[in-house]
């Protein structure tokens, strides 16, 4: 507590504007990217907090995210867009059983857009 925010870590800046954010226990927590920059273990561990706080508070949230594993195992729904426009949503246990393979193929197939790796989404 007696740190400056300017000398913590990535992941702990994280962790503190997600408690912050979920303080006053807002009507729609939105989260863009908040792992984006994060190496793979701190960002798990930011989005396991991040499910602790949803859950404990009963928070609707939306997540923003191009990582499609996260996507997959986060969140009760999933909503794909390509330039701005919705072009697959699922939820329940269509949602859990969807592979990132998959996933990518749907993208493919309702986008009109041929993606050989996940790699491609991400560099656009």
């Amino acid at each position: 507590m007696t740190v400056k925010v300017g000398l913590l870590s990535g992941g702990q800046r994280q962790a503190l504007t997600l408690l912050m954010a979920s303080l006053r226990k807002p009507k729609l927590l939105l989260l863009d990217e908040h792992t984006a920059a994060l190496d793979p273990a701190t960002a798990a561990k930011v989005l396991e907090i991040s499910d602790q706080i949803v859950k404990e508070n009963n928070l609707t949230t939306l997540m923003i995210t191009h990582n499609m594993s996260d996507a997959i195992k986060h969140g009760n729904r999933l909503i794909m867009m390509n330039e701005g426009r919705i072009i697959f949503d699922v939820s329940g246990e269509e949602k859990k059983n969807l592979t990132k393979h998959q996933l990518m193929e749907l993208f493919a197939h309702h986008s009109g857009t041929s993606l050989e790796s996940d790699q491609v989404l991400l560099s656009k």
